[in-house]
């Protein structure tokens, strides 16, 4: 049988890669490892990878779980490197993806030895490494000209079928070189001792880092002899990198990411993934764990026989408003695909309520004539009304099922304007099942909890025995997104930490940190 061109190049591909995903924080992947995840088929994966690179796998892809869970059993690395290979087998192009970097304490090598033996082609792609990260995201560097010019990686959880430790703890405990001690906390009292009889000063600068690049990262400083005592005080425990050296002194000076605004807040967003826009990413700069708790699911309505009536008659309205973010973006999404051209909108005039919405527009590179200095719809009509007479003017108001409402009565009554309504989406409480983050939160609770609409409100305050934290986790203050909110939130007898008046992304994150800051 002769192979086309396009059979012989996809047969000399790789089938299988290795990926190292990085310590945690998405942003530390790279280009190459994002790429493969894109295409892949297959994606067999570890647990300590974040929910936002394993989102990067497309729809129709077999996710398959082979970390270590409580309550769950690990599959053996036998068992891991045979799927590879049945996968492969399959045709399938398959993702193995690990924390940190697949060749430095990943069991890497032996997945590959493997495939290797089997005549199966395969790449690796490298990830970055816990020590290297957990060493930047506490200010420490691993080697300073004047202090360290040598860094050791070591492990201090070797084969379990060892009867004991191997390494020469002793000898590096002479060495002036910066150690970073991956797996070590069970044995930590150990290492510590071992280090300082071999010569180590029991005074030598050391830090444990927990869940390094991770939002909820958090460490513990001190000296050498310390150091395990330290750890128990503050109960820092697994994933946690070790560094002992006297560069860690630096990290007084140069920890940045402590020192973030939001550094150890927790902060619930009641929001869909989709209207979230840059929120999630901002907070999560700032230092924010985001706790991701979308009340409500917005679906884009079908294009019913009002939107081709309206496209038809478009060129007879004066004024466009838009009541929510979301239904800007569904109107140009669709407006596009009804007309090749923006120009088709002629000379109407548009209307936001509020900064967010008029962000969308202008992502078109038009420009909003009126944005109200409140975001309510009463506020827009009367801004509108300042600007000319309404009367018998046409207005189409893009909205939502649930949305738009006063606004139409207003436009209609006072300005005795000619109003039509378009629904784009319709709003609807999300299925408890479908959050993820639900259980995290009543364990932990929150610092905030952000409900950006009414109906989001409405969605918690229903069924609200279902969010309560557990006794001691933290109680959220509510945060509204607008003033219709903090009202709808007043008539359930809660009452805004924080309420803005003409709601956007940013002003909502520059509220947080301003309230994080009086609160110290």
């Amino acid at each position: 049988m002769t192979l086309s061109a396009e059979e012989k190049t996809r047969k000399n591909l790789p089938t299988v890669w290795l990926v190292g995903a990085g310590p945690g924080d998405p942003g530390l992947l790279t280009r190459m490892g994002a790429a493969r995840i894109e295409e892949a088929e297959v994606l067999v994966y570890d647990k300590l990878v974040h929910p936002g690179i394993l989102s990067l796998a497309p729809p129709g892809c077999e996710r398959i779980f082979v970390g270590k869970e409580a309550g769950r059993h690990s599959l053996p690395q036998e068992e891991i490197c045979q799927l590879l290979v049945q996968k492969a087998r399959e045709g399938k192009r398959t993702v193995r993806l690990k924390g940190g970097d697949p060749l430095v304490y990943g069991r890497g090598a032996e997945e590959a030895k493997l495939l290797a033996g089997e005549g199966i082609p395969f790449g690796i792609v490298p990830g970055v490494t816990a020590a290297v990260a957990a060493a930047a995201y506490s200010g420490v560097p691993l080697t300073e000209r004047n202090t360290s010019s040598s860094v050791v990686f070591l492990t201090g959880h070797e084969d379990p079928l060892k009867a004991e430790m191997v390494i020469d703890w002793e000898y590096w405990g002479g060495s002036t070189a910066t150690l970073c001690i991956y797996m070590g906390m069970g044995n930590l009292p150990e290492i510590t001792r071992r280090l300082i009889d071999g010569g180590r000063s029991p005074t030598t600068p050391a830090t444990v880092i927990q869940s390094a690049t991770w939002p909820q990262q958090r460490s513990v400083r001190g000296e050498l002899q310390h150091l395990p005592d330290l750890v128990s005080a503050e109960n820092i425990g697994p994933p946690a990198m070790i560094l002992i050296g006297e560069t860690v002194r630096w990290a007084e000076e140069i920890d940045w990411h402590s020192h973030r605004p939001l550094s150890g807040a927790r902060v619930a967003i009641t929001r869909n993934r989709e209207g979230q826009g840059r929120l999630k990413p901002l907070l999560e700069e700032q230092g924010a764990e985001v706790l991701e708790l979308p009340l409500i699911k917005i679906s884009p309505l079908p294009n019913t026989k009002v939107w081709p009536e309206v496209m038809e008659t478009f060129g007879t309205y004066d004024w466009l408003v838009f009541s929510s973010r979301i239904g800007a973006e569904i109107f140009f999404r669709r407006f596009l695909e009804h007309f090749s051209d923006l120009r088709a909108l002629g000379a109407v005039r548009i209307a936001a309520v509020g900064e967010g919405t008029a962000e969308v527009v202008r992502g078109y590179h038009l420009a909003v004539d009126v944005i109200p200095p409140v975001a309510t719809g009463d506020s827009l009509v009367e801004a509108m009304m300042a600007e000319n007479d309404l009367d018998s003017y046409g207005i189409l108001v893009v909205t939502g099922n649930l949305g738009g409402k006063v606004l139409e009565e207003r436009l209609r009554e006072e300005g005795r304007a000619i109003v039509d309504r378009l629904e784009l989406y319709e709003t609807s409480p999300t299925d408890l099942s479908e959050i993820p983050a639900l259980e995290d939160f009543r364990q932990g609770g929150a610092d905030y909890m952000v409900f950006t609409s009414s109906s989001a409100v409405e969605s918690f305050t229903e069924r609200v025995g279902d969010f309560l934290p557990r006794e001691g986790a933290r109680t959220p203050q509510p945060v509204s997104f607008g003033p219709r909110t903090s009202e709808t939130l007043k008539g359930k007898g809660l009452t805004a930490g924080i309420s803005l008046e003409n709601p956007s992304i940013e002003a909502l994150v520059e509220a947080l940190v301003s309230h994080s800051r009086r609160r110290g």
